[in-house]
């Protein structure tokens, strides 16, 4: 069985897409990682990750907008989706861990 392999994305890669990482690193049906779109994120986003990834998971449009830009040669087959999370939270903020779980989930299953 192939797993899939699912990439969280956010600008510096410092809270929200390195949270929602762990929240789901636990799970055995998907391979994860993340990204920023910032090129002074702690793990900017490059063409390998983004040719690696089934599912994109952005937080925020703009990141959709900056994906599409940039990666189009590299987006191929993998669906891109708006998860509509500002840049309010901490690391681990347990209010992004429920807004994570709720709108992930109902993609991966």
């Amino acid at each position: 069985m192939h797993l899939k392999n699912v990439l969280f994305v956010c600008s510096q890669n410092r809270l929200r897409s390195p949270t929602a990482e762990q929240v789901f690193s636990t799970r055995r049906d998907i391979e994860v990682a993340s990204a920023g779109t910032n090129h002074d994120a702690d793990t900017p986003l490059t063409h390998e990750l983004v040719a690696w990834a089934d599912i994109i998971f952005v937080m925020e449009k703009a990141h959709r907008t900056k994906l599409q830009k940039k990666f189009k040669a590299s987006l191929k087959q993998a669906r891109v989706i708006c998860l509509d999370i500002p840049d309010n939270y901490e690391f681990m903020d347990l209010e992004l861990i429920d807004l994570l779980k709720a709108r992930v989930s109902r993609y991966l299953g």
